[in-house]
């Protein structure tokens, strides 16, 4: 599986997830280290994916450089 070496746009599934949504690197050495540094809590999770989406697409837009 191709790594992802120029990050990718917010809102754009990560190609490493299968049909559930479900990482296919998640334990594996090739899977990014900022996936594993990025916590779920209630604030970005919220109630459904679509708010999920939204907060991270903020995350994105606030730390963009």
């Amino acid at each position: 599986m191709p790594g992802l070496p120029q990050g990718k746009p917010a809102g754009v599934p990560c190609p490493h997830l299968d049909a559930d949504w479900r990482c296919r690197l998640f334990g594996l050495p090739e899977r990014p280290a900022v996936c594993g540094s990025l916590q779920p809590s209630p604030d970005m999770c919220g109630a459904d994916r679509q708010h999920a989406m939204q907060w991270l697409t903020r995350l994105e837009a606030d730390t963009a450089c």
